[in-house]
């Protein structure tokens, strides 16, 4: 087991549910294919995979039998690698349009907090919540305002 207690565990996935919740919420919102739930679950996923992989880091030091190697780095960049096909799950094409690609980087932001999050390092999830935040809300709101161009208005945000 991880020198992570059961309290600080349930601390970084109860983290990671509320920031995934916040962005899904403006999802929701806007009544997307992945709103609130969704991104609360990619969210928890990341933070576990995240945690399991520092308890298997901490378990396994240096090479364990069989020459399997104990880098947390893999997990994590196969959580991140996982992301990108979830997130292509929520971009379509339809009549000549794409859309769907502001849900699937939400996805793929929201996992990278889940991360953060499962790494105990709030001090970077949460800028990056308030800042997902600004970006979803007053830069899409300016995206889709009579002055912006054409191109910017054809975003699913």
């Amino acid at each position: 087991m991880s020198d992570i207690d059961f309290t600080a565990i349930s601390m970084r996935i109860v983290c990671a549910a509320a920031c995934g919740g916040v962005l899904g919420w403006e999802r929701e919102a806007r009544d997307k294919s992945a709103g609130l739930r969704t991104n609360m679950l990619v969210a928890i996923g990341a933070a576990t995979a995240t945690i399991a992989a520092l308890d298997l880091y901490a378990s396994l030091p240096g090479e364990a039998p069989g020459g399997i190697s104990s880098d947390p780095i893999r997990i994590i960049s196969g959580v991140i690698g996982g992301l990108g096909f979830l997130g292509a799950g929520a971009i379509m094409q339809s009549r000549g349009r794409v859309e769907g690609m502001t849900t699937a980087a939400t996805i793929w932001v929201v996992g990278g907090i889940g991360v953060a999050c499962g790494l105990g390092n709030y001090a970077l999830a949460l800028p990056v919540v308030i800042i997902a935040l600004v970006v979803l809300f007053a830069i899409g709101k300016f995206a889709h305002s009579q002055l912006a161009p054409e191109s910017l208005q054809k975003d699913d945000t």
